[in-house]
């Protein structure tokens, strides 16, 4: 299949964190546009802050007000409000929360009516965004409630290790209410067809993490691996899903196991994204399954303590837009090899 040069679309996330600085480090290196377009939803008043903050000399950028058509050899700026607004590296203000939302809601816009073929989010801060947007609880909720489908699944994503969530960002005493078989199953089946048509992985393995320590140690610390987890388990097993567990999730990943499997489930946010972090933080990266959609962002927050100090680096955000064209890339080509199966013809024997 023919690589096809992509349009990408990377929001700055809070122009006081470190959003903007790694958009900048990672864009002024112009081997990137051998391989795709990038239409930066922001402010070129940002990018010329941080450019001149930063002391980074010779980033041109190209103003434009569609997503197309672009300028492919250097970034181009939308821009995404008109008034001023005053930066404040390493601080958190109603501003910082507002503006970056303006700018997803306009990205998501262009994503749905084609402009751009990958979303690529930057850093945000969930308080500061709850004062303009109470119900926000994340950008995969968002962006998945958008793409019109809420059973998404957040998969955290690098070199051999994938993990996915059954539940994002719920309070740690409203997990076990939250968690049942059919949600189980239904993340299961997210997981294993995202593995299949965004990775080209024809048969993956499912390791699933039990919620209790060392796995409910059989019943005595939590009944929820028995009643919950394992059936759940056996129901995607029936469904032809290659699912395994429950594992304790401390020996799992002390162990290594991690790496007989293609992915790993987790039951909550920490549980997953703690081991995942460890292993891989600064390069892996946050990919949304379950939606029509190809977005990722970067696994590091705002980092307010080192925002406009010269110290962000750009590789996860770099990885995030290599991931997302390859994603892409892939579920067009499992979409083609699927399109048209050869149907199954059973020969009567004479």
């Amino acid at each position: 299949m023919e690589h096809k040069r992509y349009t990408v679309g990377v929001t700055i996330g809070d122009f006081n964190g470190i959003g903007p600085e790694v958009i900048i480090k990672t864009l002024e290196d112009e081997r990137i546009f051998k391989f795709c377009s990038v239409v930066i939803y922001g402010h070129k008043n940002v990018i010329s802050f941080y450019t001149r903050h930063l002391k980074i000399q010779n980033f041109n950028v190209h103003e434009i007000t569609e997503a197309a058509p672009v300028n492919p050899k250097i970034p181009n700026v939308i821009n995404c409000w008109t008034e001023q607004v005053q930066i404040t590296p390493g601080e958190m203000t109603n501003d910082g929360g507002k503006y970056a939302m303006i700018c997803l809601d306009h990205a998501i816009k262009d994503l749905q009516e084609g402009k751009i073929d990958v979303l690529v989010t930057g850093p945000v801060n969930k308080s500061s965004i709850s004062q303009t947007y109470p119900d926000f609880k994340g950008q995969t909720e968002y962006i998945s409630k958008a793409a019109g489908n809420e059973n998404s699944m957040m998969v955290l994503a690098d070199e051999g290790l994938r993990v996915g969530l059954v539940t994002n960002h719920v309070s740690l005493k409203d997990v076990t209410g939250k968690i049942d078989i059919n949600l189980i199953v239904s993340k299961l089946e997210i997981l294993n067809q995202t593995l299949k048509q965004d990775f080209l992985i024809s048969k993956p393995r499912i390791a699933v993490l039990g919620l209790n320590p060392h796995a409910g140690d059989n019943s005595l610390l939590g009944k929820e691996e028995k009643d919950i987890i394992a059936p759940a388990v056996n129901r995607a097993k029936e469904k032809g899903i290659i699912a395994v567990g429950p594992f304790s999730a401390d020996g799992f990943f002390g162990m290594h196991h991690y790496r007989q499997f293609d992915a790993v489930l987790a039951m909550y946010h920490d549980q997953g994204l703690v081991p995942f972090k460890t292993l891989s933080f600064g390069t892996g990266i946050n990919f949304t399954a379950g939606i029509n959609i190809v977005r990722t962002s970067p696994d590091h927050g705002t980092a307010y303590d080192i925002a406009g100090k010269d110290l962000a680096s750009p590789d996860s955000l770099r990885n995030a837009i290599f991931t997302g064209m390859d994603i892409a890339q892939k579920r067009a080509a499992y979409k083609e090899m699927t399109a048209n199966p050869v149907e199954r013809v059973t020969l009567d024997k004479e």
